[in-house]
């Protein structure tokens, strides 16, 4: 039964805990694949990572006697701590960017039941006079329809709190938490910490700006492969750098690439460093050349993809091994680079055998 004392229920507390912690660690790690498999399945975020945890005696304890304890006793309302710590299980998904919060936060309310919200962005964007991070928290349970299923038995009634954060807002509330006497230190470093606060705040604006308009350059980068465009008409356009630029660059690039390849996803990290490889073997390449290039030569390589992968069926020969082959046949001394030795002496010998596959 509950009571007033407090000695008393905090051992009711540890008894209970120390009985349920195994079965809490496990569905921990159950929920947490639930939710992780949500966001995947949606897609059209970009998760950084899905993480769970259970929160451990001391810190249930700590949180029962700031929040809860004092208002209680007062009133003169017996309690068992259990009842008041709804977070015993947590599970974090934490986002690269601010706008994809609510998209999963959507996904989520839609895979479970909603027991409460707590919008963090509102709390500290309310007053002047605290700082923090900004973030979602829910406090979620199965559907009822879910809690029925017998592989969710072991967990079905079990409530836990979902926090979803940018990796800026998940770096500021781990460095938060390491400051110390927050609400005694004195103004002048109250201030420093909500300056960097701010910073913290206008970094994540920054990346998603920068993310947005990466995307936007990619929109606007001429499309080469609408009609051929001869070598003498791209050169009129701006020499180097943004959208107009002649020279091949990543957003052009991946114009064309992706109208040769259009089932293949093209990495950006990877983009950049190829098309640096491509720059450095031939400076000054321009869009339309690069275009005209694979044009004349994919069909060629594309045979003899076909012949590599029967005589290798345990080989990969994915859209930047084609491209490569593309390059070295348009210009085997420009583009020797392109192949290693031993891919390139097979190409030739392929070559010899098939003479009318070059391309005239």
């Amino acid at each position: 039964m509950p009571s007033l004392d407090f000695d008393l229920e905090e051992t009711r507390f540890r008894t209970a805990y120390a009985q349920r912690e195994a079965s809490l660690q496990k569905a921990c790690a159950a929920l947490t694949a639930l939710v992780s498999a949500a966001v995947a399945q949606a897609g059209g975020v970009d998760v950084a990572k899905v993480e769970g945890r259970v929160k451990d005696t001391d810190e249930c304890i700590r949180k029962f006697v700031r929040k809860y304890r004092p208002a209680l006793e007062e009133s003169n309302t017996p309690y068992d701590i259990e009842t008041y710590i709804t977070d015993l299980v947590g599970i974090r998904v934490v986002c690269l960017y601010e706008d994809e919060l609510e998209k999963v936060a959507q996904v989520l309310r839609a895979r479970f039941a909603v027991i409460d919200v707590t919008d963090k962005v509102t709390a500290v964007e309310s007053t002047e006079a605290s700082f923090g991070y900004k973030g979602l928290h829910l406090d979620l349970k199965l559907r009822s329809a879910d809690r029925e299923l017998p592989e969710h038995a072991a967990y079905a009634t079990q409530p836990f709190e979902l926090q979803v954060r940018t990796i800026i807002q998940d770096s500021w509330s781990v460095l938060d938490h390491k400051i110390k006497y927050k609400k005694s230190i004195p103004g002048q470093l109250k201030r420093r910490i909500n300056v960097l606060a701010a910073l913290f705040e206008l970094a994540d604006r920054e990346f998603r700006q920068i993310r947005d308009a990466t995307a936007a350059e990619l929109l606007e980068a001429p499309d080469e492969t609408a009609e051929p465009v001869d070598d003498a008409a791209d050169a009129v356009t701006p020499a180097r750098g943004g959208p107009g630029s002649s020279e091949l660059n990543a957003f052009t690039f991946l114009k064309i690439a992706t109208h040769f390849f259009k089932d293949f996803e093209f990495e950006p990290s990877k983009v950049d460093g190829f098309v640096d490889d491509i720059q450095l073997w031939s400076p000054g390449l321009t869009r339309a050349r690069f275009n005209t290039l694979l044009r004349e030569t994919v069909g060629t390589v594309k045979r003899y993809k076909q012949h590599f992968e029967e005589q290798n069926p345990q080989g990969s020969f994915n859209p930047y091994t084609v491209i490569r082959h593309c390059l070295y046949l348009s210009n085997k001394s420009v583009f020797r680079p392109a192949l290693r030795n031993s891919a390139r002496e097979a190409f030739e010998a392929w070559l010899l055998e098939h003479p009318h596959a070059s391309p005239q």
